[in-house]
């Protein structure tokens, strides 16, 4: 009897721990914090340089300015539900050999725990580990580590991604239902049928 009350009690301390464990999420790297607003930090990014991201239109993307350690970097922050919150922040380290990308791997896992996914190619001429992980307020969090060393097509050298997908989720409906409400008003204001002057199969034909 006393065995098994041990056995549970170390089993109710396990996921006691785990689920600390799994509240335990990154959200900020070098001076870049997610959910915090871009204007903070206005001396470490080029605000001119803004710009929305391709496919994504309700968040824009700054570059950072130069920081040691950092090679290049971009913010990009929601523009809908909570404008000017980080939502995401990939930079790319100064430091590009294989010997810091294994050293940063390393910490990262000590902190963090072992990554979800294996996200780069089986030659690990792009080698790309992704955690998938969710903070104390319930926040989805995203974060990649990157190193590159030949595949031209992605960035070169040592990289990492933290991503807020809850936040980055809701701007998109937010500006997804905007969107369509200002469809829906142009739509009535121009409901009127044109007319023009083809008429017949010259109106549908292909010339």
């Amino acid at each position: 009897m006393k065995k098994q009350l041990c056995t549970f009690s170390a089993l109710v301390f396990l996921w006691i721990a785990g689920t600390c464990f799994a509240g335990d999420s990154p959200h900020q790297v070098a001076v870049f914090r997610l959910g915090s607003n871009i204007a903070d930090v206005k001396d470490y990014v080029i605000m001119e340089t803004a710009l929305p991201i391709r496919y994504m239109e309700n968040i824009e993307e700054v570059e950072i300015k130069p920081i040691e350690g950092l090679k290049t970097g971009l913010i990009a922050y929601a523009s809908c539900s909570a404008p000017g919150h980080i939502v995401r922040i990939k930079l790319k380290y100064e430091d590009s050999s294989k010997k810091f990308y294994d050293q940063l791997l390393k910490r990262i896992k000590n902190e963090y725990g072992d990554p979800s996914e294996y996200r780069g190619d089986p030659f690990h001429i792009l080698i790309s580990w992704k955690w998938s992980l969710v903070d104390k307020d319930g926040n989805r969090i995203s974060m990649t580590l990157q190193h590159n060393s030949m595949d031209a097509s992605e960035k070169m050298g040592n990289a990492i991604k933290l991503t807020m997908s809850s936040l980055v989720d809701e701007d998109r409906q937010c500006y997804k239902v905007k969107a369509l409400d200002k469809r829906e008003k142009l739509r009535q204001r121009q409901s009127k049928t044109t007319t023009p002057e083809l008429t017949g199969w010259n109106l549908f034909v292909p010339r």
